[in-house]
């Protein structure tokens, strides 16, 4: 297997809405692993930072994509958000797929019935501006611990917004004057989502492994202006356990 920390910005692979030669994270690890055929076992957004694995056989990737199908991979992500979240919750909204004509293959399947999509949070921290942002004297915001249990297309950035917590800096179902606050007041001109941890039974050994990854400096340093100290992985770590 090969875990990569994927930076904001980049595709996991070609996109038919992309121009082409755009850089993108499969063809850069042919480029550094020559002659090795590695298998897309998940996916990440453009926009998401993170841990993504890859598998470097067809055995190990079909064992991975079984424990996706059956939903023993634990994955967990941050994010910041509008306002104040309560301390905790669970998400279960469900979510109809999404199909862009462009980007998705022509002869996928165009169902439009919502599918079950359950997302599991809590509130690490919290932060107050004194910025005015439309009829509110400040601005608000959470940091957040999401840890989906589906994995539909921009499902936490959907869920957020669904309980009207959109994810800062998401263009799409986010709030235009709190990015523009972001990127005005803080120099944060990104989507604040990022895949912390990743959590799996290795193909071969059966042990239960963790693999995490750190937010990175940038991430840290925007973090820090809002004094979040802690709550949050700054360095990459693996973990082993036994099987239970």
């Amino acid at each position: 297997m090969l875990a990569v920390h994927k930076p904001a910005g980049l595709l996991v692979h070609p996109s038919w809405i992309a121009p082409a030669k755009t850089p993108n994270l499969v063809a850069l690890l042919r480029e550094r692993y020559p002659g090795e055929k590695l298998h897309t076992v998940h996916r990440l957004d453009r926009a998401t930072s993170g841990v993504i694995l890859f598998a470097r056989n067809k055995t190990a990737g079909q064992h991975l994509q079984q424990q996706f199908i059956e939903r023993k991979i634990n994955k967990t992500y941050l994010c910041v958000v509008r306002g104040w979240t309560d301390e905790a919750g669970t998400i279960d909204y469900a979510l109809k797929p999404i199909h862009d004509k462009k980007a998705d293959h022509p002869n996928a399947n165009p169902d439009k019935e919502p599918k079950e999509a359950v997302s599991a949070y809590r509130r690490i921290a919290t932060a107050r501006l004194p910025i005015p942002v439309g009829r509110y004297p400040e601005a608000r915001y959470s940091l957040v611990e999401v840890k989906p249990s589906t994995g539909r297309k921009h499902q936490i950035r959907r869920h957020m917004k669904h309980i009207l917590h959109p994810i800062v800096g998401d263009t799409k179902y986010g709030e235009g004057r709190h990015n523009r606050l972001f990127r005005e007041h803080l120099d944060s001109h990104r989507l604040l989502l990022m895949a912390t941890a990743i959590e799996f039974e290795h193909p071969e050994s059966g042990q239960m492994l963790r693999i995490e990854a750190g937010v990175g400096e940038d991430i840290k340093c925007l973090f820090e202006k809002l004094n979040w100290q802690e709550g949050y992985p700054v360095a990459h770590r693996v973990e082993t356990r036994p099987k239970s």
